[in-house]
């Protein structure tokens, strides 16, 4: 850690963490051409991990005095159930929605809780093996929240068309949330209005979702980095300030990873919260 940190400036060193492995260079705002190759392999490897954690949960079950392992995860699946059942109160659809809201929340979980890993390590690895740049954070990675954002809205359209039918949902989108008038005169102009603000509350709702937690994974990560740069400074300042400096790295990366933990545990769950919610508005109608 400290290594990296005398290597280059405390702009460089941050700059350099930033840094995606990608395919090529990002040239635009959105550009969807550019792989970022370390999100995508820790979001799949994570996303293995959580799917192998709930099948040997399953499978290891018993009814009898359960194991620590098994307790917990029943206390995640009551707490999503019971959740899920105050949300979405179709039986039929929370046999789907309830797991999804789970395998979503341990996901995230994992996701975000690589950000306790200590900054410098898993880069020094890969360096060592000729991978330049890591970022092993993939909820501090845009594309990544974005997608999941995406992929609740593409479950939430398609509720909207199984539980109210393609004719009811399209009455929907252009009788709310302003109504309908029997005037022609008004009819087409409050449909587009209401149409166009069907269209931005889907649109928002999306943004907002992934950008949540996009915002608070990608501030915490910074605050690592600086948090870094502490300790990246014992070497080259005075002895008393570089003991200050290195107590103070020590202090505070215990402090902010202790309040960390709560910070990726409530986005994750707030996350899974807006999941249901967004689903469960899917099934209502106006």
């Amino acid at each position: 850690m400290a290594a990296e940190g005398q290597a280059q400036t405390a702009g460089g060193y941050i700059i350099h963490h930033l840094q995606h492995l990608q395919n090529k260079k990002q040239t635009g705002v959105v550009d969807f051409s550019v792989f970022n190759f370390d999100s995508i392999f820790w979001a799949v490897t994570l996303g293995v991990v959580a799917s192998f954690l709930l099948w040997r949960a399953a499978k290891s079950a018993t009814s009898g005095v359960p194991g620590r392992f098994q307790a917990a995860v029943e206390i995640l699946v009551e707490m999503v159930e019971s959740q899920a059942k105050g949300i979405v109160h179709n039986a039929t659809s929370r046999k789907l929605v309830a797991p999804l809201a789970l395998t979503v929340f341990i996901w995230i979980f994992l996701l975000n809780a690589m950000d306790l890993l200590p900054v410098d390590l898993l880069p020094w690895i890969t360096e060592r093996v000729g991978i330049p740049y890591q970022r092993v954070v993939p909820t501090a990675d845009l594309s990544v929240t974005m997608g999941l954002s995406l992929s609740v809205l593409i479950v939430c359209l398609v509720y909207n068309v199984k539980i109210k039918g393609v004719g009811g949902w399209a009455h929907e989108l252009v009788s709310a949330p302003f109504g309908t008038s029997k005037n022609p005169l008004y009819a087409i102009p409050l449909g587009i209005v209401n149409f166009l603000m069907q269209i931005i509350e889907f649109v928002a709702k999306t943004v907002s979702h992934g950008m949540r937690l996009f915002g608070n994974m990608y501030a915490g990560e910074l605050i690592f980095m600086l948090i870094a740069l502490m300790g990246g400074a014992f070497a080259t300042v005075g002895l008393g300030t570089g003991i200050a400096l290195a107590l103070g790295h020590i202090i505070a990366g215990t402090a902010w990873a202790i309040f960390h933990i709560l910070i990726i545990t409530l986005q994750a769950f707030v996350f899974m919260m807006l999941t249901l919610v967004y689903v469960g508005q899917a099934h209502d109608a106006h």
